[in-house]
């Protein structure tokens, strides 16, 4: 007999402070990275899907961010400004 399923992770990448689409304040949001994994005898061996969200900590609101976005949300997290800003925020000199 085997015993086989699938388990969810939850893991918090970073805390960023956006304005929230919902209640339209200026908020805390908690950047989530869900990962799905293949378990087999309740160990994991790989993942089945990786999702992530953003969840406003003032009225609970989440939204579903696409996985090119991530690596700028975290660039943003970190202090960094995010590759795409960088060349909008200095127009070309010339």
């Amino acid at each position: 007999m085997l015993i086989w399923g699938w388990r969810r992770y939850v893991r918090t990448m970073a805390m960023l402070t956006l304005l929230c689409g919902n209640c339209h304040n200026p908020a805390a949001h908690a950047l989530r990275e869900y990962v799905t994994k293949f378990t087999l005898f309740f160990i994991p061996l790989f993942p089945v899907s990786t999702k992530y969200d953003l969840q406003c900590t003032f009225c609970g609101a989440q939204v579903q961010v696409p996985k090119q976005d991530v690596a700028g949300l975290m660039h943003q997290a970190n202090g960094q400004a995010a590759p795409q800003a960088q060349f909008a925020e200095h127009p070309p000199q010339g």
